[in-house]
């Protein structure tokens, strides 16, 4: 778990930090890339009271407050991770449904040839890239060998 000291960061910002948002605040961390439904589905192994409606309130006041950033990784809700990590590009398998973080600073010559050509300021911590992870591919290209010797 980060080390993060959330009761001084809500303090400073006028808030508590109240159970439910600790609670939050430990599954995201723990869960690292999870939705608002996965998040309820960890708080609710400590505090089975808690509903959605509490994790959805939560999670957009911590956004606000900036203790927590969400990407879109597919369709559907997105998925939360804590903001004081560094900021990534998610690297998503369509396969697996894995995700592999990547600085966004492996993007610096495409976000600077959209900034050079539309003056276009990207937001990299939102960005998702879907493709297949190493292993993935691997299968994928093993199988379809597979399959060319088998009509051979």
């Amino acid at each position: 778990m980060v080390t993060t000291d959330w009761k001084s960061d809500l303090r400073q910002r006028g808030y508590r930090l109240t159970p439910q948002r600790q609670l939050v605040l430990e599954a995201v961390d723990a869960l690292e890339h999870a939705s608002p439904d996965e998040i309820l589905v960890e708080v609710r192994k400590t505090a089975s009271g808690v509903n959605i409606s509490t994790v959805y309130r939560t999670l957009e006041l911590l956004e606000e407050l900036g203790l927590v950033s969400h990407a879109h990784l597919g369709h559907g809700a997105p998925t939360y991770h804590l903001a004081d990590r560094h900021h990534h590009i998610h690297l998503v398998c369509r396969e697996c449904t894995g995700v592999i973080e990547a600085d966004v600073d492996i993007a610096d010559e495409f976000t600077a040839k959209l900034r050079a050509t539309f003056g276009f300021e990207t937001d990299m911590k939102h960005f998702a890239i879907f493709g297949l992870c190493e292993k993935c591919a691997a299968a994928k290209r093993q199988a379809g060998r597979a399959g060319q010797e088998g009509s051979a």
